[in-house]
């Protein structure tokens, strides 16, 4: 499921890719979908057959092969590249050794994490955020991690997708969030500059905030999620949607959870 932001004024727009092409999802909203789950999964990465999906579609030879699956990747603080032991070097040096920036989103609450400046705003649409915001600029993937740590002590960095899901958070004041975490950091901040060069951190306190909206017509008193290995043939009318989930009426999906499953969509009355 892809996802492109217009601007603050209009929701996201939302495609799911099916074998005939991309499918516009925002007109089949308080329409009837069903989701027909085969039992295939498919690699994402080398094409084979998997009983079971780790890591958001791989088999498992692959998640333990391929440094994309690595514990680095969602714990870049734990970054071993410096101590030649990444599982691709060449993987390593063109993903993470980039500038990374470390923002701030408001997305059930106050929430810390780090993206490439070229994946905002994707990367809050993904995590269903109301507002995101850049607060620093860093050398690379290990050192944005560490700065994340440290501000995590004081902003959570998991998004409660159950609330996020219940409502829109309301609007918030981030530039005053921003100074906050510049204060509550800026121990941390001398040493990891002190460490890793003056260059490595910058501080942004003029970046432009992102605001996002959400193609959602009405929202759930009560979040019952919906697994397609328990429950595979999937129907209701869809009533929203927000970050990677289908709201239905009876129940919501985390389509980013089955990546690599084979599905049968249809769409519609």
């Amino acid at each position: 499921m892809a996802a492109h932001h217009a601007g603050a004024a209009t929701p996201v727009e939302y495609a799911l890719s099916l074998d005939s092409g991309d499918t516009s999802l925002n007109p089949v909203l308080g329409q009837a979908v069903r989701l027909k789950f085969t039992g295939r999964i498919t690699c994402q990465h080398c094409g084979t057959s998997t009983s079971k999906s780790f890591a958001q579609g791989y088999c498992y030879a692959c998640f333990k092969r391929l440094a994309e699956c690595d514990l680095c990747v969602v714990s870049p603080d734990r970054c071993h590249f410096a101590a030649g032991t990444c599982r691709d070097p060449a993987w390593g040096e063109r993903v993470c050794m980039d500038t990374h920036i470390v923002y701030l989103a408001n997305s059930s609450g106050i929430k810390v994490g780090i993206t490439k400046p070229l994946n905002t705003p994707t990367r809050w649409i993904d995590q269903g955020a109301v507002q995101g915001l850049p607060i620093a600029r860093v050398a690379t993937r290990h050192q944005a991690g560490l700065l994340e740590v440290a501000l995590s002590r004081h902003f959570t960095d998991k998004t409660q997708w159950q609330r996020m899901l219940m409502a829109d958070d309301p609007i918030v004041n981030m530039g005053r969030f921003r100074d906050q975490a510049a204060a509550t950091v800026s121990a941390d901040l001398e040493l990891l500059t002190a460490r890793f060069g003056p260059s490595s951190i910058e501080w942004l306190v003029e970046a432009e905030e992102t605001v996002v909206r959400y193609p959602v017509r009405s929202y759930p008193t009560r979040v019952k999620s919906l697994d397609p290995r328990k429950q595979p043939n999937i129907k209701g009318r869809l009533m929203g949607i927000k970050g990677q989930y289908l709201m239905f009426d009876t129940g919501v999906l985390n389509l980013r959870r089955y990546i690599g499953y084979e599905v049968h969509v249809t769409l519609g009355d």
